[in-house]
């Protein structure tokens, strides 16, 4: 080839092993890369020299020639790359599948990622060692100190594990142990209640009582935890195991008592201690760590098709309760009646015992002035009656069915005689 440049950009084969043309006015043969000869004669200008290194530090051929003349003038060698980019590697299979060289970066003393290098931005001490090393040492002290020491809350209790087996139980406040993972701390609330509701929602809970009735009950469980080592070991699922439980006692309970029983309120409170006592007998054979502090019947209900005729049965039942209350106000009533009347002439007869004649006389005139305190009174002598009243006027007045006339006899009596002032004599 006569004057022409390789588009390889200076060898004329592959990695610079076959035989490079280019002569003056003719053709001739030379090695490539094998000598710093240049052509004889006639090459064209900027051609690269035959003297140049073949391949470079890195492995990669040298630094293209640019696509422009020297001069910066005349038309732009299409074959070639612009002179801003970095330059191809070489097209031979032994340069494309060998791996490049980490890039330095600037600085004296090492401060890249090659050999003798580092982190360039972290400052080195006094005597030229890097800071690297303490600060991972510090990092890992501090995780392990973090990992060590352990404050618990007033109402936890922590379980320790080393290497996965139980350890000890730790309590509130500070406490220690080795750093992770050689032991771990699992920490619990044990003191708080927790408080389950059965049955979830508002959906029905029938269960079947002594009288083969249904009832439909609601009630709520408040329990803790009290040994954390059994709560956390002895049962797979301690929560579940408390609901079922749970359900399984009030359902024996409820079986042992008829329907008015449970709807009564006396009846709830029966049912809620047994229920209570049955289920922590039962998760205390199981030895589960929790206590049952209470149970609470929220509702008892019949079932809901057969609702409305228990709630008339109640108003008639409400009723009959109200009457005989009625009926008990009034008879506790009349019967302090007669007890003060039955007081009161005890009383008379002790003072009658001891002088008759004159508890005879007044039971008397109390009596008359019982029967005359609304009568008129006209005391009148038959014969020589004397008027100390206007007795014209009581004549012209039509008698009253209710008026007492009294004939007092003429004589000295007669004169000592005197008039009976109504309500009185």
């Amino acid at each position: 080839m006569s004057g022409r440049q390789s588009p390889w950009g200076g060898d004329g084969g592959n990695s610079g092993d076959g035989p490079r043309e280019g002569s003056e006015g003719g053709s001739g043969d030379g090695p490539a890369g094998n000598s710093g000869e240049g052509h004889d004669g006639g090459s064209d200008e900027g051609a690269p020299e035959d003297g140049e290194a073949a391949k470079g530090p890195r492995g990669d051929t040298p630094p293209r020639p640019s696509d422009r003349p020297a001069d910066k003038k005349g038309p732009r060698n299409p074959w070639l790359p612009s002179g801003d980019t970095p330059p191809r590697r070489s097209a031979g299979l032994d340069d494309i599948f060998r791996p490049r060289e980490p890039r330095r970066t600037s600085g004296g003393g090492g401060g890249g990622f090659g050999p003798g290098g580092g982190f360039p931005n972290i400052p080195r001490r006094a005597d030229g060692k890097s800071w690297l090393p303490l600060g991972i040492g510090v990092a890992v002290v501090a995780l392990l100190a973090m990992s060590s020491v352990h404050m618990l809350g007033p109402k936890d209790q922590g379980i320790v594990t080393r290497l996965g087996g139980y350890s000890r139980t730790i309590d509130s406040g500070l406490s220690l142990s080795l750093p992770w993972p050689i032991e771990a701390v699992d920490v619990s609330d044990v003191r708080s209640f927790k408080v389950y509701s059965i049955p979830d929602g508002d959906g029905e809970k029938l269960m079947l009582t002594s009288d083969k009735n249904l009832v439909d009950l609601s009630y709520l469980v408040r329990w803790n935890i009290k040994n954390l080592k059994d709560y956390s070991y002895r049962l797979a699922d301690p929560e579940e195991t408390v609901r079922e439980v749970a359900e399984a006692a009030m359902r024996a309970s409820i079986a042992q008592v008829t329907l008015n029983q449970a709807l009564s309120g006396a009846g709830r409170a029966t049912v809620e201690q047994d229920v209570r006592e049955r289920t922590q007998r039962i998760l205390d054979y199981y030895r589960s760590g929790v206590s049952i502090q209470g149970v609470e019947v929220k509702k008892a209900d019949p079932p809901a098709k057969t609702r409305e005729a228990f709630d008339q049965v109640n108003v008639a039942q409400q009723e009959a309760d109200r009457d005989r209350s009625k009926a008990r106000a009034w008879a506790q009533q009349t019967l302090a009646r007669a007890q003060g009347a039955a007081a009161s002439f005890d009383k008379v007869y002790e003072q009658y015992k001891l002088a008759p004649e004159v508890t005879r006389r007044r039971m008397y005139y109390e009596t008359m002035e019982g029967v005359l305190r609304d009568n008129d009174v006209v005391v009148s002598d038959s014969k020589n009656m004397t008027s100390y009243l206007p007795l014209p006027e009581v004549r012209r007045r039509p008698p009253a069915s209710d008026e007492t006339v009294v004939t007092v006899p003429a004589g000295p009596a007669a004169a000592s005689a005197t008039p009976a002032t109504k309500g009185g004599q």
